[in-house]
């Protein structure tokens, strides 16, 4: 594995660790490329259920590495959206994964590192999390990063800190949504593991089935076709293997097969 991540498998959770705290995590078009070929890699991987986000050091991530950015400025309109449809990839493929993925906000998440918080389906933080979307004191937009920003906080919140780049506060960042919850630093590790423990007791088709629902449910209206597609994804599930395996366990009143395999 290259030496800007480490990726590390225990009791069926992948724990995958930005480590450039030189920079703060800051990501360039390297790190961004080993980050989706190991998401990639980590959702072909039958033996983890759950991948957990941390960063090393002091903070999450602090955004766009300076030297990149230095870069980019001679770049041509080409060779930028270029460089930006990578991220974008990346935070799709974030964002896409079937398995759960928790984010582990230690410490400050800056500008692109917001959007990797954003893009995770549940984020515990401690008090030293603070977020910016600093793009704008810069010139720039967060705008590969605004479709799971904005989804967590919402847009009139969005607008609010899209605009200010003010930074925030781990319990504002809880209020507005960006964090799940905030633990001390000492409890952090020991939430994130309550966590783990309900996430691998899940199945594996019904956790990607649910994310998908969500997905699909929080983007469209109650309408007749939304109720009839909820109605069919039940049905669907109740017949497959591992649906009918989870309701004969619970009848049984035992443990589904899938827990007694992790």
């Amino acid at each position: 594995m290259a030496d800007n991540l480490i990726v590390e498998k225990k009791d069926l959770v992948a724990t995958v660790t930005l480590n450039r705290p030189e920079v703060r995590n800051a990501f360039d078009d390297v790190l961004i490329a080993n980050l989706t070929r190991v998401l990639l890699d980590l959702e072909k991987d039958d033996t983890v259920r759950v991948v957990v986000l941390a960063g090393a050091g002091k903070a999450f991530c602090a955004g766009a590495d300076l030297n990149w950015m230095k870069r980019m400025a001679g770049y041509g309109y080409e060779d930028n959206l270029k460089d930006a449809n990578a991220l974008a990839a990346m935070l799709k493929t974030l964002d896409r994964m079937s398995k759960p993925t928790v984010a582990r906000v230690h410490g400050p998440a800056y500008a692109g590192g917001v959007g990797l918080v954003a893009a995770c389906d549940i984020a515990i933080g401690s008090p030293a999390a603070e977020f910016c979307l600093t793009e704008v004191k810069l010139g720039l937009s967060p705008a590969t990063i605004s479709p799971y920003v904005v989804r967590a906080m919402g847009e009139r919140l969005a607008r609010r800190y899209f605009l200010t780049g003010e930074v925030i506060d781990a319990d504002e960042a809880y209020r507005i949504r960006l964090l799940s919850g905030v633990s001390t630093v000492d409890e952090l590790d020991g939430t994130i593991d309550a966590l783990l423990g309900h996430l691998v007791a899940g199945g594996r088709e019904a956790h990607a089935k649910i994310k998908d629902l969500v997905r699909t449910v929080a983007a469209g209206a109650v309408d007749d076709a939304m109720i009839a597609d909820t109605a069919k994804r039940i049905a669907e599930i109740r017949v497959s293997q591992e649906g009918r395996e989870g309701i004969v366990s619970f009848l049984e009143k035992r443990k589904p097969a899938w827990v007694k395999k992790a």
